[in-house]
């Protein structure tokens, strides 16, 4: 199949180049191309640049284990304000390991990504994955239907494991975009919303890399641990989602027993969320073991209010005492003329 290592970059989140994102493969990778435009899932098989095919999901089909899938953004017109999309529901089967799909677009934005939302009028899922070590990188997700009329929010990547016929651990997901992701409420982050963890729980080693959220109801979201209580969850370098009136919790990891291991290291929390609905909480870590580190949170109190706490029942986080905190740091107060005061965030 083609081969496509002269153009893959590396991945920068801030100033920062991880040296093993240079190549996402390995030297037996085969490569798959997708070309919304100009591709056809009918002529060609997507083995090279002047093959590709037009949906992501037949590159998949075509793919095997370790494999590598190129998808280009779609042209958008003249004057439109949303991405060109694939109009996708995206399954990656338990049979493709090592599976990586990955967007050739310009940057870590809304439209310099390709963007999927996905297709019908009821609530699906744009991207569920089943098989393990597969990786997720310079893609967008609206969660917005593409069809649109009526309207509908979906959830933009489950984690689908069930540690039997699909297994999901091992996942990575870095340099994304996600928008207007949501559960079956448009309230409520426990249902749902940008990445997910199954109600099974059961998928362990993830991580969750230098992506951009925004206005999704729940940014990270574990629906429950049914099989099994994921372990070594690493989110890191992401900026995640305001402004506070569209988000109920940034992370809400809390379903069903929380997760063991968890490191939220090096983020950025916008805005505390208050969206009027369950949670208004930056995090909700209930049930969760783990550490958080070195994160910046904006708006823990204005003038004349009572200071928002990081603790086990917290108003700005429940953070249980098995959570240690370092070094986070959050605005306390701005006033005329004094410009920002931060402080340090204690338990």
């Amino acid at each position: 199949m083609g081969k496509a290592r002269d153009f893959i970059p590396a991945l920068r989140f801030g100033n920062k180049i991880y040296p093993e994102d240079l190549a996402f493969g390995n030297p037996w990778s085969n490569y798959w191309y997708v070309d919304g435009d100009n591709g056809s899932d009918s002529a060609y098989n997507g083995s090279a640049v002047d093959k590709s095919v037009k949906t992501i999901q037949k590159a998949v089909d075509n793919a095997s284990n370790w494999d590598v899938i190129f998808v280009k953004p779609k042209v958008m017109a003249t004057g439109a304000t949303d991405p060109s999309n694939y109009a996708e529901n995206i399954i990656i089967p338990a049979t493709h390991e090592g599976l990586q799909i990955i967007g050739v677009g310009t940057g870590r934005v809304q439209g310099g990504l390709p963007q999927i939302k996905p297709g019908g009028t009821t609530a699906s899922t744009a991207i569920t994955v089943r098989a393990p070590a597969c990786r997720i990188a310079n893609i967008g997700i609206n969660g917005i239907s593409a069809a649109e009329t009526p309207a509908v929010q979906n959830l933009g990547i489950l984690l689908d494991d069930d540690a039997s016929t699909k297994t999901a651990f091992g996942t990575t997901i870095e340099n994304c975009h996600f928008k207007n992701c949501a559960g079956s409420t448009i309230t409520n982050a426990a249902t749902g919303g940008a990445i997910n963890w199954a109600t099974t729980g059961a998928a362990w080693q993830v991580l969750i890399r230098g992506n951009r959220f925004y206005k999704n109801v729940g940014d990270v979201v574990l629906l429950g641990t049914s099989v099994d209580v994921p372990q070594d969850v690493i989110i890191e370098d992401n900026i995640f989602s305001g402004p506070a009136a569209n988000v109920d919790c940034n992370l809400y990891l809390a379903g069903g027993s929380g997760m063991n291991g968890v490191v939220i290291d090096s983020n950025i929390f916008q805005q505390l969320p208050a969206l009027g609905g369950t949670n208004d909480r930056f995090i909700v870590a209930t049930g969760c073991t783990g550490m958080l580190t070195r994160n910046m949170f904006g708006a823990l109190v204005s003038e004349g209010s009572t200071e928002k706490t990081f603790e086990a029942n917290g108003t700005g986080a429940k953070i249980p005492t098995t959570m240690h905190m370092a070094g986070n740091y959050g605005q306390f107060e701005t006033g005329t003329g004094a410009g920002l005061i931060s402080g340090e965030i204690f338990a």
